[in-house]
């Protein structure tokens, strides 16, 4: 039985402590993320217009980077993805650098092929994809 999701305060609040290690640590985080390589990805919110940013696993595909809006398996995608496709212009902070992209929802079959390679890093995106019955995108996040 899958475990009950959290909360939208505790997402909130697991995040800010991401965010904050990941800055604190040049880019590295512990715990569930251990050995992954993570992304700070900032959007515009689509109705406010304010900075939301959000602590992704990322993918490489050759000089771009990619991060996948699985929201851990739920209905709806995540806000991030509804504000990139509102405003595609975001900011990407990898490591210790932090540059402009520009972020490109990916299309089949190039998108199933992603998500794949995602999915051997990093299994629990086989769970993603089986609690949801919405198709999970792929975005590539092209350096402006």
């Amino acid at each position: 039985m899958a475990e009950p999701r959290p909360t939208k305060e505790q997402m909130k609040q697991f995040n800010a402590g991401i965010i904050a290690e990941f800055r604190d640590n040049g880019g590295k985080v512990g715990g569930p993320f251990e050995g992954q390589t993570m992304v700070l990805l900032t959007t515009t919110g689509a109705k406010s217009g304010k900075s939301h940013t959000t602590p992704l696993v990322c993918g490489q595909d050759g000089d771009t980077r990619y991060v996948i809006a699985s929201a851990a398996g739920a209905p709806k995608h995540p806000a991030w993805f509804h504000n990139l496709r509102a405003n595609p212009t975001v900011k990407v902070e990898a490591g210790a650098e932090t540059y402009d992209a520009t972020a490109k929802p990916v299309d089949e079959p190039k998108r199933s092929e992603l998500y794949a390679a995602m999915e051997e890093r990093m299994p629990p995106f086989k769970d993603y994809r089986s609690r949801t019955e919405r198709t999970i995108p792929v975005v590539l996040l092209e350096r402006a």
